[in-house]
């Protein structure tokens, strides 16, 4: 798995102009295919009288899934520049859908490569990337009276704390890099005299 990986922190739009031609590029996260086809399919409605509404997708923190369209643009010139501009910036879990407003003037080959991948570049400066990493969920199960401790040591250390269930005994889920759970464990049983239960779990992804 990838340690780390670049998105969007939000859906947003950037306009540009290349000789008279607007390109709005619409930037979104998106976790799964089926949501960067659906904003897809949102900006093409809302853009429908546009002359080409290109797309490219990348999903998966290995970027596993990479999809482009031209849309009608020659084969290349579009969807594909869209995608290597993703790729380049190491993005991930992210569409982008660039819409074209022709003005008259031909671009050529070259032209439409540049002014496609230079759209999305030039609307993740604009819209700001977040860095995601790769991290290992844990649980800390501890006694009510050491609780308000433990939790506030947390965030005074910087641990993310993801959840706190109060039952019999009090459950916090927590993240934390693989390199630091055998620190963090020492750590635990310091603070609690040995008497919290430390599990770790599977692997999610967090803001760096």
């Amino acid at each position: 798995m990838q340690d780390e990986y670049r998105t969007v922190p939000r859906a947003g739009v950037h306009e540009t102009e290349v000789n008279r031609s607007r390109f709005l590029c619409a930037l979104a996260p998106a976790a799964t295919e089926q949501e960067a086809q659906e904003f897809i399919a949102a900006v093409r409605a809302e853009h429908s009288d546009a002359t080409h509404n290109c797309w490219a997708y990348v999903i998966g923190a290995d970027a596993s899934v990479q999809k482009a369209s031209d849309d009608g643009e020659p084969g290349g010139t579009a969807g594909v520049p869209m995608l290597q501009m993703l790729l380049r910036r190491d993005m991930r879990y992210v569409v982008a859908v660039v819409t074209r407003y022709y003005g008259g003037v031909k671009l050529g080959a070259g032209g439409l490569i540049r002014a496609y991948g230079g759209a999305v570049g030039e609307a993740l400066d604009a819209l700001g990337t977040v860095t995601r990493r790769r991290f290992r969920l844990a649980t800390v199960t501890v006694d009510h009276q050491r609780a308000g401790k433990v939790q506030n040591d947390l965030r005074a250390t910087g641990r993310t704390v993801r959840d706190v269930r109060y039952a019999e005994a009090v459950t916090i889920e927590i993240g934390l890099p693989d390199a630091d759970v055998a620190a963090f464990r020492a750590w635990l049983a310091d603070i609690t005299a040995g008497t919290a239960l430390f599990e770790t779990g599977g692997e999610s992804y967090g803001d760096a």
